[in-house]
């Protein structure tokens, strides 16, 4: 039995019909493939298997997931990045160091339940920040700590402390070291809303710059961050105003 196609006669015998039939007709899906498919497309083809990618780019991955490998067609891709930027998430890692710092206190300055189910939530959360900024940093060839030509350094716990907003002083950290129980809970409630609205600041700053903010991976770590930020500034202000409450009582 014989069949007319383009160019191409199927040949089918009793025996060999669906055997002989099958690869016949991927002989011809494969011609009106290389008739249809654009010339560049084997020319890319060519050259990834004559030139092997030699340079692997990672993505970091989000707070708290793991990073990739992109693929080789990917790599060397990485979305232009402005100063801003940059410095944006030196200058968060900084100021998340900070919070961490203060939340490892809660364990030994209070029995407060609800303050040290906060404090763990946000050490947590912005331990998992750091590593995915650094990350950031890292995959962009940039340094982890922030230049700050001019600032007053000081140092708390090996790191720099620079001018960064709503960031505590070294008098504020000393209080907190030195309060417990009522005390405690009330210098680290209002110290870590002002921490916050800090971060709210640095956010704002970054988007108000122009040119600012493009990064995909970036803006959605701001905008998270923000988001988290203003829903625990509301829990502290609840609990301050618990706590006020009952002391009046």
């Amino acid at each position: 039995m014989f069949s007319n196609g383009p160019n191409l006669w199927l040949y089918r015998s009793p025996r060999e019909g669906k055997s002989r039939s099958a690869r016949a007709f991927a002989v011809l899906c494969g011609l009106l493939f290389a008739v249809s498919a654009p010339a560049g497309f084997f020319c890319c083809a060519a050259r990834a298997q004559s030139h092997p990618a030699t340079a692997v780019v990672v993505q970091p991955g989000a707070p708290g997931k793991p990073s990739r490998r992109l693929p080789p067609p990917v790599t060397a891709k990485l979305p232009p990045r402005s100063q801003a930027e940059v410095e944006f998430m030196q200058g968060m890692i900084m100021h998340h160091s900070q919070a961490v710092e203060m939340t490892a206190l809660i364990s030994t300055h209070t029995e407060n339940k609800d303050l040290r189910s906060l404090g763990a939530r946000i050490s947590s959360s912005q331990s998992d920040e750091i590593k995915f900024m650094k990350r950031w940093l890292a995959a962009r060839g940039e340094p982890v700590a922030m230049a700050m030509p001019g600032m007053k350094d000081v140092h708390m716990s090996g790191h720099p402390i620079g001018l960064m907003p709503g960031m505590l002083t070294l008098e504020q950290m000393e209080a907190l070291r030195k309060a417990k129980e009522t005390e405690f809970d009330q210098l680290f409630l209002t110290g870590m809303i002002q921490h916050h609205n800090g971060a709210l600041i640095m956010v704002k700053d970054l988007f108000d710059t122009e040119g600012a903010g493009q990064d995909a991976e970036l803006f959605d770590f701001a905008t998270d961050a923000d988001n988290t930020q203003r829903a625990e500034i509301r829990i502290m202000q609840t609990m301050l105003e618990k706590k006020k409450s009952e002391e009046k009582q």
